[in-house]
């Protein structure tokens, strides 16, 4: 009951969809603008890099922030501590994703999963950001930049659970994994539109009007 409960939570929490507030603020839905996605790299591309930036922090906060409180009530129990945290970060993603007052059409839950991420390990943050900046700058395509991301989270996050995380119950390392996945998996699904066009070699380039 208290994982469902955490799930209903973080959707609550998700559901404050701030590049749609913030274009609402400008007069306008984002989601009928560029890429159609109330996120933070439409932001950018639409209303400018103030946009952006103020977007992902929002998105990025929301999951950051109540994260970082189930880790800090649940501290007696280091391992479920972060069982617990991905629950509502996962809650939060699928606000984010599929906020109910707008249809289920959100955003793709980057900024909400690096916020995950950054509760998480701040080392493995670091190492997604820097890649995240590296393909970025070299390929200019942020979706790609995103996905890989996500394969880094789910890799290193498997890699430290068992040294690192505090987890010597076997069904509790098998439930902080499967997790991890899901979240992972859940942002690379929602790219899958610009899967298609990275294929196709006509996915949108980052500093490209739409």
């Amino acid at each position: 009951m208290l994982r469902i409960l955490l799930l209903i939570i973080g959707y609550a929490i998700g559901n404050i969809e701030t590049g749609y507030i913030f274009g609402k603020l400008n007069k306008m839905d984002i989601r009928n603008y560029g890429s159609g996605n109330a996120g933070a790299t439409n932001t950018l591309r639409v209303l400018g890099p103030k946009a952006g930036l103020i977007v992902f922090l929002g998105d990025f906060c929301k999951s950051l922030i109540p994260c970082l409180v189930v880790r800090f009530i649940f501290r007696d129990n280091v391992s479920l501590s972060y069982v617990y945290m991905l629950y509502i970060g996962l809650g939060v993603v699928l606000g984010h994703n599929f906020p109910f007052y707008l249809g289920f059409k959100g955003g793709k839950g980057v900024a909400s999963t690096a916020g995950i991420i950054m509760a998480l390990d701040y080392r493995i943050a670091f190492v997604c950001l820097a890649v995240f900046i590296l393909i970025v700058a070299v390929t200019r395509y942020v979706s790609l930049a995103s996905m890989v991301v996500m394969i880094i989270f789910i890799g290193m996050s498997h890699m430290f659970v068992k040294t690192d995380y505090g987890f010597t119950d076997g069904s509790s390392t098998m439930e902080f994994r499967l997790l991890v996945v899901i979240i992972g998996f859940l942002s690379i699904f929602m790219h899958r539109a610009n899967i298609k066009r990275l294929l196709n070699g006509t996915e949108n380039k980052i500093g490209k009007k739409v």
